[in-house]
């Protein structure tokens, strides 16, 4: 197990393809569930310093807050609620460049601008989502999503 990571300076995709086998490394062998979900919203908001890095748990018919790191946050999302609930409902990846414009956005923060919400996904079902805000309009893009993804899938194994 890591007791550090090493962070880099360059473009987004670089920054990414150096965290990625650290985080690898981070959860390899690690059975809790909790523990690698804290390291990961832990590595993600220091290699990026993202406003908000956390994770929801699917927990019957909703999404409950789970590990993260920034300011508190709300605590249950209801099923195609928020961008985080559509995320969940809809099984997929939605970059939000303007969360003021997002239907039905919640507003657990008011200084969150922009926002990325990857489901987590295992045999076809959502079990949580990696929510991750920004306090800059339009911060997130497709190697966001790219990477994030990827990294997603290392929890779902």
């Amino acid at each position: 197990m890591a007791e550090e990571l090493t962070f880099i300076s360059g473009s987004k995709e670089e920054q990414y393809l150096s965290l990625l086998p650290q985080v690898r490394s981070l959860i390899e062998g690690e059975v809790d569930l909790v523990a690698n979900l804290a390291n990961v919203a832990a590595a993600l908001k220091e290699a990026f310093d993202f406003f908000w890095v956390g994770f929801y748990l699917v927990k019957q018919d909703q999404l409950v807050l789970g590990p993260f790191q920034g300011p508190v946050a709300c605590t249950r999302i209801r099923k195609g609620k928020g961008v985080c609930g559509t995320a969940w409902q809809e099984g997929a990846t939605l970059l939000v460049p303007d969360v003021e414009v997002f239907p039905g956005h919640i507003a657990c923060s008011s200084l969150s601008r922009s926002e990325i919400v990857v489901p987590l996904i295992k045999d076809g079902e959502v079990w949580g989502v990696l929510d991750i805000d920004s306090d800059l309009l339009n911060f997130f893009d497709e190697t966001d999503r790219k990477y994030l993804e990827e990294m997603c899938g290392y929890l779902s194994k």
